[in-house]
């Protein structure tokens, strides 16, 4: 028979008690008790950041990784690793949480409607107004084969299909409103499947053609989830919002968030933290364009592989695993209801097309959106987020590949990083040697407020400046010998203080650290081999590249010079650089509003041939290479090697 253990859990701010089964995980105890424990490294013990003290009880250790001989002596533990056997008293220190702010951010920017869109042509959800002769002793035809005449000839469609909650509701709605309604239908013209029209809703009598009808793109980044909630009468955008995606706590990347979902109750639990960012969202948009949720009749949805499956719940194992193969890369239309969105039950849901296990809709919809694919030019494009997916071709050819970068340039993963909201620092600049006050550094932050951390695009700006100014080496090691406080020992070795606490909005220190840094390396060294081995897998070289198109979240605010300063681009002429933003949400909106568009996202992701870096030992020695500022060689950095030279101090 199974015991059962008491758990008592000790936070900050109170004391819970719960029950559960001897062996269970002391992270599956917390969550039992409503505490969320963060395991970024989505459960394996890497990441030593689910640390809690075992005060007394019996417990089990399966893993004692990042732990010193101290630590497990004073009852340190990981959460994650450790199972309970008796009843257990547990402290829980405070957890760190991302923050989640639901406002308009610096990486939103204004994208307007299509100059040529009209929603009777490109529009595959539409409106119809229909009027019906009510039934008679002479007229017995039932309520549905009314409406389906009516729509015939009112609205010019042959066949129209209806879900049994909306037939339900069929009757009373025709006869409440005199039979004078508002169809909202999913045309159905849009499938290749040759499927029927769907009713949607029934909206009492007779909507003004003007009013809106509502639709939402949405991308679902491995680190951010956005949302735009869009009028599909004129195309014009509502509300643009953004904030963390929730399933970090679970895995900052998507590997880690592929071994937590295959774990117990995990799939389920991927589900809903995504779901819940989403909706939140949804809401939060609604709000702010007086409307609500259950208006909304139809999303368009981008999102790397992996973000795509853990949404819809599918098993997402065999993308990590080789061959590396989807469930599924061309999803069929599904109802909201189907998957849990907050929106209209029976609004249509589109998730756009994706290519492969690493290259997936948000890359189809951000070639659409950079329009590379119907340039001459050949065109080199980089989405800059956790996975650094890159596509690389013209009007007649795409090649693409995948290279994980991690979360570390859009703020998740590094100590004090963070979104480009209020509070982040977004540039910094570090004193020479030779001055008055070395090593000293000042910022620039959003909205001109006291800082709560950096952003990507600060983070980039702080390693070159670092880089430069000798507070770093090319191996990324700070150099503890300069004389000023701005570095020193800290509890993960070395580190940078950028801002001290009296200038924080938070009160503690703004610091980057050694294993920030590594994680920064290893992300820019990913990207710039990924270039590399992409480029010469069709026999070109980088410079024979005419336009480099960066994409991502963050992507429009770094800095071309900082970047190439640091190996994240390369050494190649500014003007061939162009930051679309978040090219993954506007290509889902252009993909919402137009048919055609939608289309050629399908046409798009058939015409890219797959690239599998992890089979190519040439990319692996093309990363190692770069796991230096800038490079290895510096032949390849030219402007770099002049810009060192002129630094005295520098190693």
């Amino acid at each position: 028979m199974t015991q059962t253990c008491q758990v008592t859990l000790q936070t900050e701010n109170s004391t819970l008690t719960t029950e559960i089964e001897s062996g269970a995980l002391v992270t599956e105890a917390a969550a039992q008790a409503g505490i969320d424990i963060n395991q970024p490294c989505g459960g394996q013990g890497r990441c030593g950041r689910c640390v809690v003290q075992v005060i007394n009880g019996d417990i089990n250790r399966r893993s004692s990784m990042r732990l010193t001989p101290e630590d497990i002596s004073a009852g340190y533990v990981l959460a994650c690793q450790t199972t309970i056997e008796s009843d257990v008293l547990v402290k829980l220190p405070k957890q760190t949480k991302l923050e989640r702010k639901l406002a308009t951010d610096k990486t939103v920017i204004a994208t307007p409607p299509p100059p040529d869109y009209d929603s009777k042509i490109s529009q595959t959800t539409q409106r119809f107004t229909l009027t019906m002769t009510p039934p008679s002793m002479d007229d017995q035809t039932d309520d549905w084969s009314r409406l389906q005449t009516a729509i015939r000839a009112q609205a010019n469609i042959s066949s129209l299909s209806i879900s049994l909650d909306v037939l339900k509701e069929l009757g009373e709605s025709l006869r409440a409103n005199e039979w004078r309604v508002s169809a909202v239908v999913d045309t159905g013209d849009w499938y290749d499947d040759g499927r029927a029209a769907r009713l949607i809703k029934l909206l009492p009598g007779h909507v003004d053609a003007d009013a809106p009808l509502w639709g939402a793109a949405i991308d679902i980044g491995t680190t951010t989830v956005s949302v735009w909630l869009v009028n599909l009468i004129n195309g014009e955008i509502a509300a643009q919002l953004s904030e963390y995606n929730a399933q970090i706590g679970r895995g900052e990347d998507v590997i880690s968030r592929i071994i937590f979902s295959s774990k117990g109750n995990g799939q389920e639990e991927m589900q809903r933290l995504v779901l819940s960012s989403i909706n939140e969202l949804i809401s939060a948009a609604c709000s702010q364009a007086d409307t609500d949720p259950d208006k909304i009749v139809k999303v368009a949805i981008s999102g790397n592989p992996t973000m795509i499956h853990l949404l819809l719940g599918l098993p997402s194992q065999s993308i990590r695993l080789s061959p590396f193969v989807t469930a599924v890369n061309k999803i069929p239309p599904l109802r909201a209801r189907e998957i849990g969105l907050n929106i209209n039950p029976e609004g249509t849901v589109d998730c756009l097309p994706g290519v492969a296990s690493y290259v997936g809709a948000d890359i189809t919809a951000g070639v659409l959106a950079s329009q590379m694919e119907k340039s001459d030019l050949i065109s080199l494009f980089i989405d800059v987020g956790t996975n650094g997916e890159i596509v690389l071709g013209n009007q007649e050819w795409l090649v693409t590949c995948a290279c994980s970068a991690g979360p570390a340039f859009e703020g998740a993963g590094v100590s004090d990083g963070m979104r480009a909201t209020s509070g982040a620092i977004e540039e910094i600049w570090i004193t020479g040697s030779n001055t008055d006050n070395p090593f000293e550094p000042s910022y620039r932050v959003i909205e001109n407020i006291k800082p709560k951390g950096i952003c990507g695009s600060g983070l980039i700006s702080l390693i070159a400046e670092m880089f430069l100014n000798g507070v770093l080496d090319k191996a990324g090691n700070i150099n503890l010998t300069l004389d000023t406080p701005r570095v020193r020992k800290g509890k993960h070795g070395a580190e940078y203080v950028v801002a001290w606490a009296h200038e924080t909005d938070h009160g503690n220190d703004i610091v980057i650290t050694n294993v920030d840094i590594d994680n920064l390396k290893r992300a820019k060294a990913a990207i710039y081999a990924g270039f590399l081995v992409l480029a010469e897998s069709v026999g070109l070289t980088l410079e024979m590249v005419d336009q480099f198109l960066i994409g991502g979240s963050f992507g429009q605010y770094i800095n071309i010079e900082k970047a190439i300063q640091i190996g994240l681009l390369p050494d190649l002429d500014w003007d061939k650089f162009q930051y679309l933003g978040n090219t993954s949400i506007k290509g889902a909106y252009y993909a919402l509003l137009d048919r055609n568009q939608r289309q050629e996202i399908e046409e798009t992701a058939g015409r890219m041939t797959y690239i599998e870096l992890s089979s190519d030992n040439t990319f692996y020695e093309a990363f190692m290479s770069a796991m230096f500022f800038p490079h290895t060689d510096m032949e390849k950095f030219p402007s770099v090697s002049q810009v060192v030279s002129k630094h005295a101090g520098q190693p």
